[in-house]
């Protein structure tokens, strides 16, 4: 019986999930208030209901009462942080907030799986961020003061990128955390909004050669620094961010394919300069050549990847625990093989759907500022996403960076929350704004 249980809910994930991508696509639609309403409340419905039936299935594998108890607090966690944002923010945009919950839903339940304890610490995790970002959306939609403070944001983001560089304790090659004796934190996150704020706030003030020239060195610093930390991954995510920003900030191709050939370069030298460098890459060119050594992350990967086909083999069906460091750097392939190919799909269709939304919200910023923020967040959510899922399924060399919300990892979690509540600060008072001008 409970076999059967166990495949129907495995059919059930799949297209609830579906269900969702549908829906969040249908709500970017030009719709009525009141469909729109109906679409955030499906999504909503469908994000509960996810969590109940995986915890039903981890609770039928485990007969653990603590899943029950852990995953109803979620629930709980879940319930409160929508309705305190629509609380005290009447102009919250729902498709960002219900996305966030989203992603962090499938975290959790992929965590509990995993990693019981792992899933604590993250629940623990999303909870202190969270409660810190109700905060945020009422300090940027209120005060337009934050961008002249520019260089302050670049200098400090430099510092304790610094900082980490000096004194920072290394995991799995690189230098990227500092230990604070009661939790250890991973600072290149939180310096990656800084690094946003601090391009943008520049650009905001003159785009002329001579400040496009101040940001490239500061800005090189911080991806300077962390290339010598050896945290290629957030250094690629800080490159191809600046890059974008100035592109979208002053419109000239010629920025753009200077940067690029810039990385062209960068990445030859990080080959000859990083051993390391040259082990992911070999373990991408042929893996199955070194399958007992470098290739072994990758390969259990792809392996997890085909093992679950289009459908997946179900909650603790699979062995995802095979793949290395899988809670943080290949969660995608954990999820590919339990919950199928199907499922994955949606999820990158759904991680597609927020960049659209948060996209959206950049254009539809009349100050520089805001529009050039909103931009360079999402185009580091949205690299992160591809860097991730692109190691993972073998498209490019593994970067060690997390996938956004869904993998372990306190700093990534609460930075990603962060930035969610950044950008509705910016999407409320756009919409304040509109209205007090009659648009």
């Amino acid at each position: 019986m409970a076999n059967i249980i166990m495949a129907v809910i495995k059919y059930l994930s799949i297209l609830i999930v579906g269900g969702y991508t549908i829906v969040s696509f249908r709500a970017l639609k030009k719709t009525t208030k009141e469909q729109k309403r109906r679409f955030y409340f499906t999504q909503n419905l469908l994000m509960y209901l996810f969590m109940v039936i995986s915890f039903i299935t981890i609770y039928i594998n485990t007969m653990a009462d603590k899943v029950i108890i852990t995953g109803g607090l979620m629930i709980i966690y879940f319930i409160v942080t929508i309705n305190l944002y629509r609380l005290i923010y009447p102009k919250v945009n729902r498709m960002l907030l219900n996305n966030m919950c989203f992603f962090i839903s499938i975290g959790f339940v992929m965590l509990i799986r995993l990693s019981y304890t792992r899933a604590v610490k993250q629940f623990i995790f999303c909870v202190v961020a969270t409660t810190f970002s109700l905060v945020l959306p009422w300090i940027f939609g209120k005060t337009k003061t934050l961008r002249k403070f520019y260089y302050l944001y670049g200098l400090f983001g430099l510092a304790l990128l610094i900082l980490v560089y000096v004194i920072g304790e290394t995991t799995y090659g690189a230098i990227i955390s500092l230990d604070l004796g009661f939790i250890s934190i991973q600072p290149s996150e939180f310096v990656k909004i800084s690094f946003v704020l601090f391009i943008s706030g520049i650009l905001h003030k003159n785009k002329n050669f001579g400040t496009i020239v101040i940001s490239a060195v500061l800005g090189g610093a911080h991806v300077i620094v962390l290339v010598l930390s050896r945290d290629l991954g957030s250094a690629l995510i800080y490159f191809v961010a600046y890059v974008f920003i100035i592109y979208a900030a002053t419109g000239k191709t010629i920025y753009m394919l200077a940067g690029f050939a810039s990385a062209a370069l960068a990445s030859v030298a990080a080959y000859y300069l990083f051993s390391h460098v040259q082990v992911r890459v070999a373990a991408w060119y042929d893996p199955w050549s070194i399958i007992d050594g470098k290739g072994y992350q990758i390969t259990q990967s792809l392996f997890g990847i085909g093992m679950g086909g289009w459908f997946g083999m179900g909650l603790y069906k699979g062995e995802p625990a095979y793949i290395p460091v899988v809670e943080q750097d290949f969660m995608f392939s954990a999820i590919a093989e339990e919950f199928g190919g199907f499922f994955a799909i949606f999820l990158i269709m759904t991680y597609l759907n927020l960049f659209i939304v948060f996209i959206r919200i950049a254009f539809k910023c009349t100050d520089q500022f805001y529009k050039t923020t909103v931009f360079g967040l999402a185009v580091c959510l949205g690299f992160q996403v591809f860097l991730t899922i692109g190691g993972a399924i073998k498209l490019i060399p593994s970067t060690g960076v997390t996938l956004p919300l869904i993998s372990y990892g306190g700093s990534s979690v609460a930075a990603t929350i962060l930035i969610f509540a950044i950008v509705q600060g910016i999407y409320i008072n756009e919409v304040r704004e509109a209205k007090a001008n009659g648009k």
